[in-house]
């Protein structure tokens, strides 16, 4: 049986934030300027994920998931170590991410598609399935800031389930929209990660989710690796914190 290979390789990431300090212009003039704290986000995490497996990450609001992953998808640079996908394509999926306000669903298709790397022709023949799939009718025209949130995750989801990618990074999008939605997605994510070439990383704060898809799942905390393993013994070690501290 041939060893299967990393599609992801982190080492010793760290990623943090400037705290910008508020003050008056007086005050800025009269005093000597005050180093802007720094907060650190993500701090020395090291992990690796074997193609075609599917990683859960789960964590506290605030430890850090987020910031991870739109790190791994290229968002932004870590502050130090190193980040390797193998030159694999990947996709992020994130409320938020990657869509211009100011243009229409039609015209955020095609923008998103060319960012992951798809030629016009292989994203026009690709554009009524991911509008089909979308459910969001007149909409599809319209700028995205008139869309609400769930209209957004519908087609955020639908662009990336559509246009494939060796990696896919998915941040609660499978958690926002109504209930019928939320079905179809976990369906479509299931026909995805079938494909044993495809490795998926999801962010997510529902248990059941993490259960039902994931090979491992590793627990941030603070910015760190709290646990990193088997995704029964994950779950249950951070469902046993989660209910001692409320």
């Amino acid at each position: 049986m041939e060893k299967k290979k990393n599609a992801i390789e982190l080492e010793d990431v760290c990623i943090h934030y400037s705290i910008m300090n508020h003050t008056s212009i007086r005050k800025t003039f009269l005093h000597k300027k005050k180093r802007n704290e720094v907060f650190e986000a993500v701090k020395h995490v090291s992990f690796s994920v074997q193609e075609g497996d599917i990683l859960g990450v789960i964590g506290k609001n605030g430890s850090g998931k987020s910031t991870l992953l739109r790190s791994i998808a290229g968002v932004f640079s870590p502050n130090s170590g190193t980040i390797d996908l193998k030159g694999h394509s990947v996709s992020l999926m994130s409320l938020g991410v990657g869509f211009k306000d100011l243009l229409s669903g039609r015209e955020n298709i095609i923008l998103s598609g060319m960012l992951l790397g798809f030629s016009e022709q292989e994203i026009a023949a690709k554009s009524k399935a991911i509008i089909d799939f979308a459910e969001i009718g007149d909409f599809i025209d319209r700028p995205v800031r008139t869309y609400s949130s769930g209209m957004y995750s519908k087609l955020a989801f639908s662009i990336t389930a559509m246009l494939e990618t060796d990696i896919m990074l998915v941040d609660e999008v499978l958690s926002v929209g109504d209930e019928q939605f939320k079905q179809k997605s976990l369906s479509k994510m299931k026909e995805l990660i079938t494909d044993k070439k495809r490795t998926v990383i999801i962010v997510s704060h529902s248990i059941s989710t993490l259960q039902e898809l994931c090979d491992q799942v590793l627990w941030l905390h603070n910015g760190e690796v709290r646990m990193h393993g088997k995704t029964d013994n994950v779950l249950k070690q951070y469902t046993e914190y989660m209910t001692s501290v409320i």
